[in-house]
């Protein structure tokens, strides 16, 4: 794996951007027509996803979403790096409610990064506290 980035564990920018970029062509996007992959990092491991829709419109999975569920699946739970491919210029960030998913299984929401791209090479570039700042989450429950 080839990485780039600072800090003890370098994120794989490059595998992540990939991966989404081929799990894209495999969305389920048939009223839409917008189609999005996902590839997270996810306990060193990179896991992919994409939006499966449904006709009935609020049974729609997102990428982002569908990915962290192959992650935990697989037993992952320390969400790292996040990369997502649509066909929008500029690209797409995740919506309100992978924002809120990806907040809870993030090591650090002011350190783990999101990148948007597209097959045209554009990037955007977010950290989960700056796409979903003050976010709820597990801390405020009460134990």
């Amino acid at each position: 794996m080839s990485s780039t980035g600072s800090g003890p564990a370098a994120i794989p920018w490059a595998e992540l951007e990939a991966a989404a970029l081929a799990v894209r062509d495999r969305a389920y996007a048939p009223y839409s027509k917008f189609h999005v992959g996902a590839a997270v990092l996810v306990d060193g491991t990179i896991y992919t996803g994409a939006n499966v829709e449904n006709a009935s419109y609020p049974l729609c999975v997102c990428a982002e979403r569908c990915a962290i569920g192959v992650a935990v699946a697989a037993g992952g739970t320390r969400l790292a790096a996040v990369a997502v491919c649509t066909d929008a210029s500029p690209p797409s960030s995740p919506c309100g409610a992978c924002r809120q998913v990806l907040v809870e299984f993030a090591i650090d929401p002011a350190t783990v990064e999101v990148v948007a791209i597209n097959p045209a090479g554009e990037r955007r570039r977010w950290t989960l506290a700056q796409l979903l700042p003050d976010s709820f989450s597990g801390r405020e429950l009460p134990t």
